[in-house]
């Protein structure tokens, strides 16, 4: 056992060690230059903003993660996180300010439903004026049926462990759909699949390969249900990406649901982080997770914005004729404060739009952006994440006042121009490829002008 034991490290850390020799070497690949900057996107680009219930609404009914936050006392409180349910009104206007098409949401399950074969008329009231008002602000709405919330009698009932959790979750989402389809929403029905699965998993309360098979069921099923409902329906499960690793740690979900995708969602956040990544791949060789670094704050986490273009590349290469949305895209910042590299928000955004339409213009189909998000919310957890384009500070203003971070005066002249001018540049040049994407960002890098 033992001799086995150190082969699975010596073969660990050759593997490692070559990948990160090749990558190295293929840095001096020379990439795409292209001879003027990016043109503008077309009329028809769908820009956004996202949003999320759970995160955001505040009066939060009984849930798993109403209980998460209850019996972890190092969390923050959730009291009523932004407030949307009392401000969504002022909310929706503040993102049709920015001009923008698209306001995404979430449809709390919990709040829908508050015991088994009861709904609350008052509840789906709420939504149905939600959603009028973003049509009213001349926006398309956006609905996720599931963003990792679901009722407290599902818990009790064994979550995600349960046999009949897809079929629960199914007579909930089907009323969703029969009640909403009408309005031609862009459908998402589960938020980031295996970011779900960690969550739950690391709390106990599912198992990975099990929930992964329930949730490929419920998108499947669902996905089936709103063709039947409306044929020219477009859905989609957006795909948190994961630089350097996405087809080990999506690969198998993405695959159960290839053929019920009739657009890819794809959300994008962070590059590699080639430390990280060796240290993990040594410690599950090991059996061990004795090398592990401890957790950094999500505000640490590296950020190369050029990093969306090889997540976009991906997808159209994964799913050829299909076309690509942005579904989240964002950075934080520790609790309003500014970042550490004096990275500036408005500065991430440019950069970032920059990489869409050098992607747009590379002939990749990508139809639309969604900013996450558009206010500070509760960020599974805490408060200390900040993503919002408006600042919130529910820890300690009573008001909840927004307050306009730089980016939204960027992101309403991006709206305007169709992205950002052919004469930009980025405020970051592409970082070595090895802190990008690896092997694509090494073995076929894109270069800024």
């Amino acid at each position: 056992m033992r001799f086995r034991h150190h082969r699975r490290l010596l073969v660990a850390l050759g593997s490692v060690v070559t990948t990160l020799f090749l990558c190295a070497t293929s840095a001096a690949v020379p990439g795409t230059r292209p001879a003027a900057g990016p043109p503008a996107l077309d009329p028809a680009f769908l820009w956004g903003v996202s949003t999320s219930g759970f995160q955001t609404e505040g009066r939060t009914p009984d849930s798993n993660w109403s209980r998460y936050v209850a019996t972890n006392p190092g969390y923050d409180r959730l009291q009523d996180s932004a407030d949307f349910v009392g401000r969504y009104s002022s909310d929706i206007r503040l993102a049709a300010g920015l001009g923008v098409k698209v306001f995404r949401i979430g449809i709390e399950w919990a709040r829908l439903q508050p015991a088994p074969g009861v709904w609350d008329p008052a509840a789906f009231a709420f939504y149905d004026a939600v959603l009028a008002e973003i049509v009213r602000a001349g926006m398309r709405p956006m609905v996720t049926l599931d963003h990792w919330v679901y009722p407290g009698w599902a818990v009790d009932r064994g979550g995600w462990r349960a046999p009949g959790m897809v079929d629960d979750w199914l007579a909930n989402m089907r009323k969703v759909v029969d009640r909403y389809a009408s309005l031609d929403p862009l459908w998402v029905t589960v938020n980031e699949p295996v970011a779900y699965i960690a969550h739950e998993t690391s709390r106990g309360a599912a198992d990975a390969p099990v929930m992964l098979d329930r949730l490929a069921q419920a998108h499947n099923a669902i996905y089936d249900h709103i063709h039947r409902v409306r044929p020219t329906a477009q859905v989609t499960s957006n795909i948190g990406y994961v630089a350097g690793a996405d087809v080990q740690i999506n690969g198998a979900l993405v695959d159960r649901i290839a053929g019920r995708l009739d657009y890819v969602g794809v959300d994008y956040y962070f590059a590699y982080d080639p430390v990280r990544s060796l240290l993990d791949t040594v410690s599950k060789a090991a059996g061990s997770s004795m090398l592990s670094l401890p957790g950094q704050p999500i505000w640490e986490l590296p950020l190369r914005t050029e990093g969306i273009y090889y997540a976009l590349k991906y997808y159209a290469q994964r799913f050829p004729g299909k076309p690509l949305y942005v579904v989240e895209n964002g950075m934080a910042t520790d609790n309003g404060l500014p970042r550490a590299d004096g990275y500036t928000r408005s500065d991430h955004l440019r950069d970032t739009v920059y990489w869409i339409q050098r992607a747009r213009a590379d002939g990749i189909d990508v139809i639309g952006y969604n900013y996450w998000s558009l206010t500070d919310n509760y960020e599974w957890g805490s408060y200390s994440p900040r993503f919002g384009l408006y600042s919130v500070d529910v820890r300690s203003d009573p008001t909840l006042t927004r307050w306009p971070t730089d980016a939204v005066g960027a992101y309403s002249q991006i709206v305007a121009a169709g992205g950002v001018p052919a004469g930009y540049r980025p405020t970051r040049p592409p970082a070595l490829c090895l802190l990008v994407d690896p092997p694509a960002s090494c073995l076929t890098p894109v270069a800024a002008p």
